[in-house]
C-alpha cells in the first residue's frame, strides 16, 4: 500500500485501526511491514496494538482526547475527574484521561497522552451517555451524577467529609441531586448512600467552600 493511499482510505478519520487496512488483502504481513515503515519515518503514531495516529504534518483534524479514549478500549466510557473537569464541576487541569471499564485495568501512555482505564463489575457499568465532540464524532461519558458516584466508588475513604469537601466541587446545578440518591441506592452498598447524604449537607450550606 502507498502513502496516498492510506490517506484516501483514512479520509476524516483521527485515528484507525490496522484491521481497515487488511480488509480484502491478501497478506497482512505486507501491510504490517508498511506500517512499521511509517512508523520508523514518523508519519504514523502507534497509540496502542492495532491502533494508529497520523502524525500532525498529515492530518486532516486532530483526535479528541475522549474520542480516543472510547476506541483504544470499546467497553468504556469517559468518567471520575475526566468528566468531572468536563462539566465544569472541579477546578483542577486533568491531564490524564480516565475512563470506567468492564475490561481489564490499565494505563496507555501514548503520543496523543495518557489514558487510564478502571474496572467496574458489569452491574455497574451504567450511567452514561453519547454527546458529540468536534468533527462530528459521538464520545460516552458519565453523567454529572455517574462520574462522581464513580469516583467515590474507585476511590478509598471517598466517602468522609473531609473528602467530598476536598473535591472543592462547582457548578453543582448540573447535578440532580435526586437522581444521584436513587441511583446510589440501585447500587447498592452504604458508601455511596453515605457519599451523596454528605454532599447533600455540603450543598445545602451556602458557604460551604469555606469550611
Amino acid at each position: 500500500m502507498k502513502w496516498e493511499s492510506l490517506l484516501e482510505l483514512i479520509g476524516d478519520e483521527p485515528i484507525f485501526s490496522s484491521k481497515l487496512l487488511m480488509a480484502g488483502q491478501k497478506s497482512s504481513t505486507d501491510i504490517q511491514l508498511q506500517l512499521s515503515r511509517w512508523l520508523k519515518s514518523g508519519r504514523l503514531f502507534q497509540l496502542r496494538r492495532g491502533w494508529y495516529a497520523l502524525a500532525p504534518p498529515y492530518r486532516k483534524v486532530e483526535p479528541h482526547p475522549f474520542f480516543i479514549a472510547n476506541q483504544l478500549k470499546k467497553a468504556s466510557y469517559i468518567s471520575l475527574q475526566s468528566a468531572l473537569s468536563f462539566y465544569g464541576m472541579i477546578p483542577e487541569y486533568v491531564p490524564v484521561i480516565t475512563s470506567v471499564t468492564t475490561g481489564r485495568p490499565e494505563v496507555l501512555n501514548t503520543p496523543e497522552g495518557t489514558f487510564q482505564y478502571k474496572h467496574v463489575k458489569n452491574a455497574f457499568f451504567s450511567g452514561y451517555h453519547g454527546i458529540q465532540i468536534p468533527g462530528d464524532k459521538i464520545v460516552f461519558i458519565a453523567t454529572p451524577e455517574k462520574c462522581l458516584l464513580d469516583l467515590i466508588y474507585l476511590t478509598p475513604g471517598s466517602h468522609s467529609f473531609e473528602y467530598l469537601r476536598e473535591l472543592r466541587l462547582q457548578n453543582d446545578d448540573v447535578l440532580d441531586m435526586d437522581k444521584m440518591m436513587e441511583m446510589a441506592d440501585d447500587f447498592g452498598g452504604t458508601k455511596l448512600v453515605s457519599a451523596v447524604k454528605l454532599l447533600r449537607r455540603i450543598f445545602s450550606v451556602e458557604e460551604y467552600r469555606d469550611l
